[in-house]
C-alpha cells in the first residue's frame, strides 16, 4: 500500500493538493490519502474527487515516527517536524518507509510525501 501523506496551510485548494501530489508520486498510484485527524475533512473533497479515502492520523501516532524532513512551520503549528512525512508514515503503520522527501506545492500550501512498506525483497 503506498499512502500520500498531506501537510497543508489554512485556505488550501484542491490544486494545491493536486500540485503536491504530481511532483511527490510522479505517476506512481497511490492507495489513500493521509492527514492530521483535525485537517482530514479539509482533505476529504479532494480525496473523493480522486476516488480515494483519506487516513485520519492522531497527532501522538504521528508523533511517533521518524521523519527526514524539518518544517519551521510545521513545528511552530503542529510541533512535527513534517505532517506530510509523519502522516504517511503513521499511516502504512510499522515497517513503513518513505519513498522520498516531502515536496511543496507552488504555491507553498501544501506539502506532500509518499511511504510504504518496507521492501525485505
Amino acid at each position: 500500500m503506498i499512502v500520500a501523506g498531506f501537510g497543508f496551510r489554512h485556505g488550501a485548494t484542491d490544486a494545491s493538493f493536486a500540485d503536491a501530489l504530481a511532483q511527490a508520486a510522479k505517476g506512481v498510484a497511490v492507495d489513500r490519502l493521509a492527514t492530521l485527524a483535525d485537517k482530514a475533512v479539509d482533505l476529504n473533497r479532494f480525496a473523493m474527487r480522486q476516488n480515494l479515502i483519506v487516513i485520519p492520523v492522531d497527532p501522538a501516532d504521528a508523533d511517533a515516527v521518524q521523519t527526514t524532513s524539518v518544517s519551521a512551520a510545521s513545528l511552530a503549528a503542529k510541533g512535527l517536524p513534517s505532517v506530510a512525512e509523519a502522516t504517511a508514515l503513521a499511516a502504512v503503520g510499522a515497517g513503513s518507509r518513505l519513498m522520498a522527501p516531502r515536496v511543496i506545492s507552488q504555491d507553498r500550501m501544501a506539502t506532500c510525501a509518499l511511504a510504504k512498506l518496507e521492501d525485505h525483497s
